[in-house]
């Protein structure tokens, strides 16, 4: 990679630490990480500063949270070899890069960031006119920017935070990546418009760079396309100035849109922790049986020969993610016409999962046996997590004229 360019192959993602996982996540999250990371340069971290900023009062055993999930990673098939997995907090550099950008980001952008005020309405129980709270969006970006990131799998509801990202690297790169007298060149050119054209190209240029409409970055693109009265270097210089031109520091990340995660929880409702309806990648066989086997079904089937509607019974949400077509023909026909009871239903289902979790759960026990060998992955992933960082951090420093004395 350049030094001065992301590298698109490059992908970063992240979760929170919460201690040991569930199918949600593995099907939600886990599985995507496992498929990327044979085809990209994948950095998978644990947000453990994230997790700070709504639980700073109690962060409970977070270093107990970061192993049990790393080791469920592991179990999942996230492997180190293909991948750079590591803990936020050993890599300073996010700190220092979450500093630097803070100096520069428009207080306006975290505030309509859309989960800054539903989280707040969510969590009344906790006090989170914080800072920390407000100013994670800049933390997340930081995440993603110091290593200069392609792409970073996101479901739909987190697009407005790498937005956020993409603005802010875009609003540094326009203030630290220009030419000498770049600036200056650029209102020199502005002015050749003509003084109406020239405030209307100003106007637009603000309303792209400090709120972020792209209809403002269109319709100036346009003006500049069918000026007639400047040359083709002031109009490059323009376009160049309207974008927050020059040299590209911090790469825009791209957002690589993930499947919302279509893992229902043992009671019909999105599988979460908050709910107290997973299934844990760690569940006992003789557990998963009695999960499965004690979910509600039906209401309406009271008695083995009610005939019942799958539609209506969480189970059959469950049979969508785990069973064969042909067999959920066999079991929707059984079900609606009482040929077979709710537990003849659950039976195939149980050892499904059973057989999805087998693997994972023989690996989890080895890795758990074995912490030294999980830290020592956490801690070699941190130290070259960090060598990436410090990279960046370089040229930033260098960027913003903190390069003195070193």
């Amino acid at each position: 990679m350049s030094s001065n360019q992301g590298s698109n192959q490059r992908v970063l993602s992240g979760m929170r630490p919460t201690g040991r996982l569930h199918l949600g996540h593995y099907h939600g999250v886990l599985k995507n990480w496992i498929e990327l990371q044979h085809n990209y340069e994948c950095f998978f971290f644990v947000a453990d500063w994230h997790a700070l900023t709504t639980h700073y009062e109690d962060p409970g055993d977070l270093q107990q949270h970061v192993t049990e999930m790393v080791i469920d990673w592991l179990a999942a098939g996230v492997s180190p070899g293909s991948a750079t997995l590591f803990v936020q907090s050993r890599v300073p550099e996010h700190a220092e890069l979450h500093l630097l950008l803070s100096m520069i980001t428009p207080l306006g952008w975290l505030e309509r960031v859309p989960t800054w005020k539903d989280q707040q309405e969510q969590l009344r129980e906790k006090d989170l006119a914080t800072y920390g709270f407000l100013g994670y969006p800049v933390l997340q970006s930081a995440d993603v920017l110091a290593y200069r990131a392609g792409m970073v799998p996101v479901g739909e509801d987190q697009v407005s935070h790498l937005e956020v990202t993409r603005e802010i690297a875009r609003r540094f790169n326009h203030l630290y990546g220009r030419e000498p007298g770049f600036a200056e060149k650029a209102e020199a050119a502005a002015d050749k418009m003509g003084k109406k054209a020239a405030k209307r190209y100003r106007d637009l240029r603000k309303r792209f760079q400090e709120q972020g409409e792209d209809e403002a970055l269109e319709v100036a693109r346009a003006m500049l396309e069918s000026q007639q009265n400047i040359s083709l270097g002031d109009r490059e210089r323009l376009f160049g100035y309207l974008e927050g031109g020059g040299k590209i520091i911090l790469p825009e990340p791209q957002a690589r849109l993930t499947p919302a995660s279509k893992m229902p929880g043992l009671d019909g409702r999105k599988m979460s922790k908050s709910y107290g309806n997973t299934i844990s990648l760690r569940t006992e066989p003789a557990e998963v049986e009695s999960l499965i086997r004690t979910m509600p079904t039906d209401p309406a089937r009271v008695r083995r020969t009610d005939p019942g509607d799958p539609e209506k019974c969480p189970v059959w949400d469950l049979h969508k993610v785990y069973t064969s077509e042909s067999q959920r023909e066999e079991l929707y026909s059984g079900c609606t016409t009482a040929g077979i009871g709710c537990l003849d239903c659950k039976r195939p289902l149980i050892e499904a999962v059973q057989a999805e979790l087998e693997p994972i759960q023989q690996r989890a026990k080895e890795y758990a046996e074995d912490p030294a060998l999980v830290r020592s992955i956490i801690v070699e992933g941190s130290e070259a997590a960090r060598e990436e960082a410090r990279e960046t951090l370089e040229e930033v420093r260098r960027a913003m004229g903190l390069d003195y004395l070193r």
